[in-house]
């Protein structure tokens, strides 16, 4: 037997193992560009309504989110507007962050509890 038969014989193998191989990508975790854009650009939208809901202004909410897409934020944003102006829904303000208001009144650590551990090793 030659070894270019045996070549001929087997390409159409090893061309359906490698078709079949490359066909299953998706499976792999390996996410095209296209997916991804779509993702970040839902991400966006998502992000944009829930600072609508959250009464805050969209330039707050680029502040806020700087990694996200304006683009998409801006048109959830406005697509939230729009749905909360048709069906009379309130925006709900969010609550400060409890790390914010802390840092402002100047407040560092909660101070130890007494009998606790850390009172006992400064005796």
């Amino acid at each position: 037997m030659k070894p270019h038969f045996l070549l001929r014989r087997t390409a159409p193998l090893w061309l359906l193992a490698a078709l079949c191989g490359l066909a299953g990508c998706d499976q792999l975790g390996i996410e095209s560009p296209a997916a991804q854009a779509a993702q970040r650009e839902g991400e966006g939208k998502a992000v944009g309504a829930a600072c609508r809901h959250a009464a805050r202004s969209v330039e707050v909410c680029f502040e806020l989110n700087k990694r996200a897409d304006k683009s998409a934020m801006f048109a959830g944003w406005r697509e939230m507007n729009d749905y909360m102006r048709e069906n009379s829904i309130e925006a709900m303000p969010a609550a400060e962050p409890v790390v914010a208001a802390a840092a402002e009144d100047g407040a560092e650590e909660p101070a130890p509890v007494k009998g606790g551990k850390a009172a006992k090793k400064a005796r």
